[in-house]
């Protein structure tokens, strides 16, 4: 079984992000860039269900600028036997990403499709539940513990009520979650295995995709600073401070 591995590239979660002067977006120039920590877990699942057997082959792909190559050859160290590129030098929505996954589906023919259950930029959380209903086939989202075995995949899932197991036939969409497993620490001789690993470049227009970029953004701005915290003496003096401001 082949899998495929959604493995989009965002700012570090550890960089404090500064929006333009002009409020036209965020500041990326200089800004460590790395993948999406839900994506990460969505790749070491894969490689861990292709060292158990079940799969024998996993390819990650990600839509991004032609500089992302490095980005690729990330996931190629992590154990990735191959990579596919859409060169695409504009930010994508999640309906025109869905679109573009799919073709690469018509393409690849996976077994299973995995992806982060959101990226950390937009916090869309929306590609994964597109691409299974453009594509026809079962989702399982924010997968906590992921079992596949006879045709089917088995998902653990958090809700709001406790856990939640499904049962899926593959071929399916998985969209994974925190706790589901902790990617693998990349090694030297690793990252040079990767250089020598296919990656396949595919301009997005040669998809033919149709886009599904909708909503347009007018204006970013940064949050607003936390105000002093006021210290009152008892509980009459709070309530009646809440009553001022009229939140009672």
């Amino acid at each position: 079984m082949k899998i495929l591995v959604a493995y989009k590239r965002v700012v570090d979660y550890n960089v404090r992000i500064q929006v333009k002067p002009d409020g036209s977006g965020v500041v990326t120039d200089g800004v460590k860039l790395s993948p999406n920590p839900f994506d990460d877990i969505a790749l070491e699942e894969a490689l861990r269900l292709r060292d158990r057997g079940v799969a024998d082959e996993v390819v990650v792909a990600t839509i991004a600028p032609a500089d992302a190559q490095p980005h690729l050859r990330n996931g190629l160290a992590m154990g990735a036997n191959r990579a596919i590129h859409v060169v695409c030098d504009r930010a994508v929505q999640p309906l025109t990403a869905a679109r573009a996954f799919l073709k690469l589906i018509e393409k690849e023919q996976p077994g299973l499709v995995l992806l982060g259950k959101q990226a950390i930029d937009d916090d869309a959380n929306q590609t994964g539940q597109m691409l299974a209903t453009l594509w026809g086939r079962p989702q399982a989202t924010f997968a906590g513990k992921l079992a596949v075995e006879g045709g089917k995949a088995t998902v653990t899932r958090e809700v709001d009520a406790g856990l939640e197991t499904l049962e899926v036939d593959l071929p399916a969409v998985v969209t994974t979650d925190l706790r589901l497993n902790e990617p693998r620490f990349i090694k030297l001789p690793d990252i040079m295995k990767a250089k020598s690993k296919p990656l396949e470049t595919v301009p997005f227009a040669d998809l033919g995709v149709e886009s599904g970029d909708f909503l347009q953004t007018t204006h970013y701005a940064a949050p607003a600073g936390r105000s002093r915290g006021v210290m009152v003496k008892d509980a009459a003096e709070l309530v009646a401070r809440l009553k001022e401001k009229g939140l009672l």
